[in-house]
């Protein structure tokens, strides 16, 4: 069926925020005398939040000091929440064709409401997404598939002619038990040791570049400019 709205997963998906978590992770380990770690092994952590980055980089915390420290690195974290953060390669395209074909879209996230709603402030965002669904939105969240229907609802658009676009195996999990198409964002923040090839997913992308040409062989109908190929 033709995909009518489309909703993102937002850390690894449509924002790289890698940067400024990863940037927060090692303040706190400055903080405590310890060495950066590398930039590509916080990546792969990175849609898992604030207590697996945490996790990561004190694995010898225990309890109490793993909460303790979770709390000082989301204070950190929020204090650089747009510094380096940016769209994925294409995300500007792609988020211009979907408002130049008036293809209502979303976010749905695990983000706490209080670090979403301010990030995608800063970016401009929060104009342009019909609807934002935070991790602290509902009682549950992914893989629970409640907040893709709530989006859904919000968008106006049947579940079943929605995609839901994300990086983690809960996002095509949520998607799947909410009756949405689910395609796996390949460029995002995936372990390699952790194949998606197993997830119960209806295609991959590997860039924001082929999410148009995916939705258009199901047969949407995009502005002249952006049929056929996708974005320019």
């Amino acid at each position: 069926m033709p995909i009518r709205g489309i909703l993102f997963d937002l850390d690894g998906t449509l924002l790289d925020t890698a940067p400024d978590m990863g940037g927060a992770l090692n303040e706190l380990r400055a903080e405590h005398g310890r060495r950066p770690l590398p930039a590509f092994l916080i990546r792969h952590w990175v849609s898992n939040g604030a207590a697996a980055l945490v996790r990561l980089g004190f694995v010898d915390a225990g309890p109490a000091e793993h909460e303790r420290l979770r709390l000082r690195f989301l204070d950190l974290y929020a204090a650089r929440l747009a510094r380096d953060t940016a769209l994925f390669p294409g995300g500007e395209v792609l988020v211009a064709a979907l408002e130049s074909a008036g293809t209502p879209w979303g976010i749905v996230t695990n983000k706490p409401g209080w670090l979403a709603e301010p990030l995608l402030a800063a970016l401009g965002l929060d104009r342009r997404a019909r609807i934002v669904v935070s991790g602290d939105t509902l009682a549950e969240k992914k893989p629970h598939p409640a907040p893709l229907l709530h989006a859904a609802r919000a968008l106006g658009v049947a579940a079943v002619d929605c995609a839901y676009v994300g990086d983690a195996e809960r996002d095509m999990l949520a998607a799947r038990s909410a009756g949405m198409c689910a395609l796996v964002a390949a460029y995002g923040y995936i372990d390699p040791e952790e194949g998606y090839t197993d997830w119960p997913s209806d295609g991959v992308i590997a860039s924001l570049d082929e999410l148009l040409p995916w939705v258009d062989a199901r047969g949407a109908a995009w502005p002249a400019e952006f049929q056929g190929a996708g974005p320019p």
